[in-house]
């Protein structure tokens, strides 16, 4: 009888520590969760109204804002070609710029990959400018302002490092979770069934943990 006893307690105490455990448990990660970069705490971003919050997917409506671009970067890959662009506009926001303004870091850099002619990808680097130097952008000779317009934008965070296989897994990832909704239609309208797509990365490279990055898709409605 006491052993009877002492192998139901037993149970009750595994069966207790099993629904504690679920209970702590982290819920699977839904891509669309909306995370805040933490970089944004720290740096000004983007601004932007949350249109709508899918499974796997966001849809964005951003501000009208101001971007400095590099020329197309030819490069073996986005990591590569992402580097080579941090590096000059870096040097950019740090005064080498024809009026010798020193501007803020902020968040993200983006890169866009465009087929090339030579190489098999080109790659633009931009930097999003603060808002103070939007209305007279600082000029530079190897770079170009790149104005936006209010823009939709289709949008899958992911975490980690930005890899090229990466990124064409999560960009494969958002327009398969946008199948048969409107957006789906309005960008196959405005940009094809395979649309080009920008990388954002928040992070700096020495940040190993809690790293935000995001597949962008602009489009027209």
């Amino acid at each position: 009888m006491e052993t009877g006893l002492t192998i139901l307690k037993l149970s009750l105490c595994l069966s207790l520590v099993v629904a504690v455990s679920c209970a702590k448990a982290p819920a699977p990660w839904n891509p669309s969760m909306g995370i805040r970069p933490g970089t944004c705490d720290h740096y000004e971003c983007p601004t932007y109204n949350l249109a709508e919050a899918g499974y796997g997917y966001e849809i964005r409506v951003y501000d009208s804002a101001v971007w400095m671009s590099t020329a197309p970067i030819p490069a073996p890959s986005m990591t590569q070609a992402t580097k080579t662009g941090f590096q000059r506009l870096f040097s950019y926001i740090q005064e080498d710029n024809k009026s010798k303004t020193k501007m803020n870091m902020t968040a993200p850099v983006i890169t866009q990959a465009t087929p090339g002619k030579s190489v098999l990808y080109m790659y633009t680097v931009s930097f999003y400018l603060p808002k103070k130097n939007q209305q007279n952008p600082p000029l530079a000779d190897d770079l170009h302002v790149q104005p936006w317009k209010p823009t939709h934008v289709a949008v899958r965070q992911f975490g980690g490092y930005v890899t090229d296989d990466a990124a064409k897994k999560e960009a494969a990832a958002l327009m398969a979770s946008l199948k048969g909704t409107e957006w789906s239609v309005s960008i196959e309208k405005s940009k094809g069934k395979s649309p080009d797509y920008l990388v954002a990365d928040y992070n700096p490279p020495f940040q190993t943990t809690d790293r935000v990055n995001e597949i962008l898709v602009p489009f027209n409605m």
